[in-house]
């Protein structure tokens, strides 16, 4: 089975491409070492498991458990359409028409696009011709203003693109490269805009892709879901804790 994209990480950036390409139709996979896995058993995954609290990200003014937002950014990736596998990337090669991917278990995937949105191992990539930027411990892939690198198909996004390493830059890196891969596929896709009845239509236009209008009573049924989803998934703390750095000894 070959997939429309596959992306490599479940971090922020990974997530929110996947949330944009899913929901422009696209068939997503991601593929993550902590998918489906959260606490001390996601130690391996992103680097938001390790925050004691996220303080900066735009909108949440006293800021949120940085588990609980990587959490919801994971069911919002699904509920969007997106499918998971457990598991690490090694081997990334071109085909003729798409990339072969192989998983550390043996496992082989294809997929037509590639989103690289992991970190910090870069090693997977060897086998294509991608533009890699040193920077002391650190290698950057590198890609140009719109997240393509020099390899036709395949793209990066957060900080293995060199992008600085904040949850809100992140996503918005993460989302902007989605966007040009749905771009440069065959997704008939316009904005991904809810808006009230008429907003269209009531000026003679058909309402475009990845559009939709909905009305006063479903406007305030979808206001009071994601009120009581948000109270429900914020009502208690969760009981991980943030995962200590690699280098700190656990016996110190």
């Amino acid at each position: 089975m070959t997939r429309d994209v596959l992306i490599v990480g479940g971090g922020v950036a990974g997530l929110s491409a996947g949330v944009f390409t899913a929901r422009a139709g696209l068939d997503t996979l991601i593929v993550d070492p902590s998918a489906g896995r959260t606490g001390a058993d996601a130690a391996d995954g992103s680097i938001l498991e390790r925050n004691a609290s996220l303080e900066n990200y735009p909108g949440i003014p006293a800021g949120t458990d940085a588990r609980l937002y990587l959490d919801m950014l994971r069911e919002q990736a699904e509920a969007a359409g997106c499918e998971f596998r457990s598991g690490r990337v090694v081997d990334v090669r071109p085909r003729e028409d798409d990339f072969g991917i192989e998983l550390a278990d043996g496992d082989e995937r294809a997929a037509v696009r590639v989103i690289a949105a992991s970190w910090s191992d870069v090693s997977y990539l060897d086998p294509l011709d991608v533009e890699l930027i040193d920077r002391g411990s650190k290698t950057y892939v590198g890609v140009d203003e719109h997240g393509r690198t020099r390899v036709p198909g395949l793209y990066a996004a957060g900080r293995i693109a060199g992008r600085p390493h904040q949850a809100i830059v992140a996503a918005g890196h993460g989302s902007a490269v989605a966007l040009t891969a749905i771009e440069e596929s065959d997704a008939n896709f316009y904005h991904d805009w809810v808006a009230p009845e008429g907003y269209f239509t009531g000026r003679g236009r058909e309402v475009p892709p990845g559009c939709e209008e909905i009305d006063d009573a479903e406007r305030r049924a979808r206001e009071a879901d994601a009120r009581d989803r948000l109270a429900e998934r914020s009502a208690e703390p969760l009981d991980e804790t943030p995962t200590m750095h690699p280098s700190v000894d656990a016996d110190e």
